[in-house]
């Protein structure tokens, strides 16, 4: 197993029991936060493990810090060490179909130097879909690994490096978002409709079909290009309304070939909490 962006079901079903194979349960909903680990405890993947976006893969809010703040790096080796998780791990996250949360445990992993790592394309829709065997009740944790955490801070970007790139051409900022969030049209989370000045809009969830399987990797990279607009991707910057969606973004690229892009974590929510910080509205979509 060298997994390391997407993993497809009938390949994760031929290593179901193997010794070096850790799978991550990570469904959610974000009108319901506890509908996903009641979704686990009814039916999982044989041997996963759940992972809470708000206890397991976020931090505490402070008001200014976004709705999913990263968790401190001491807390997330922890998590990950009660998973189970250490070097010569092959680590699978699924969600419920198109890698919204999923993608979050991805970039995680990846920011902590942990590469062996990749996403289940299509989920756990699919893989209930094909009929693939599926099991009940709460999976007994293992003894804590030691997990080796080696973070890589030029994986992200802060606020104050946004606002440094603002009107930048020789930078992209990537907005995950639905099209009407981006434009302003609606805000049914955050204080403040619009997006980041400059931003271009690139919507996650037209990284994969309407079944939640990621397009392939020729129909992803002309997408990205397009979005990019001749910015290299390592000056490119991803966020969203939390952190959460742009991971998947992140997901995409890197599958496309496209690697190098960094995560603004605070995202939307963090940025519209600053009254000083400018806001624009309206349509940018990529040319």
């Amino acid at each position: 197993m060298n997994w390391t962006t997407l993993v497809s079901t009938d390949a994760l079903a031929g290593q179901i029991g193997h010794p070096d194979l850790v799978i991550v349960d990570c469904r959610f909903a974000l009108d319901d936060v506890a509908w996903g680990e009641r979704g686990y405890a009814t039916a999982h993947i044989p041997g996963a493990r759940y992972a809470h976006l708000d206890r397991d893969l976020s931090g505490l809010k402070n008001g200014r810090n976004g709705r999913h703040p990263l968790p401190r790096q001491d807390a997330l080796v922890k998590t990950f060490a009660r998973l189970g998780i250490a070097d010569g791990k092959q680590v699978v996250a699924y969600d419920q179909d198109a890698a919204m949360f999923a993608s979050r445990l991805w970039w995680l992993l990846r920011w902590a130097g942990h590469r062996g790592v990749a996403v289940l394309d299509g989920g756990f829709a699919k893989w209930t879909r094909e009929r693939h065997p599926v099991t009940g009740g709460v999976e007994p944790l293992p003894e804590p690994a030691a997990f080796v955490a080696r973070f890589d801070e030029t994986s992200r970007a802060d606020a104050t490096a946004v606002e440094q790139v603002l009107g930048q051409p020789a930078y992209a900022l990537i907005d995950a978002r639905a099209p009407e969030r981006f434009r302003g049209d609606i805000e049914p989370l955050d204080a403040v409709a619009g997006h980041i000045p400059g931003a271009v809009n690139h919507p996650y969830r037209q990284n994969a079909d309407a079944e939640g399987v990621f397009l392939t990797r020729e129909d992803l990279r002309e997408a990205f290009e397009r979005t990019l607009a001749g910015t290299p991707p390592a000056q490119a910057i991803c966020y969203c309304g939390s952190g959460v969606t742009a991971c998947q973004n992140l997901l995409a690229m890197d599958y496309a070939g496209l690697p190098g892009a960094k995560l603004y974590p605070g995202s939307w929510s963090e940025w519209a909490s600053e009254p000083a910080r400018p806001v624009e509205r309206g349509p940018r979509d990529p040319q």
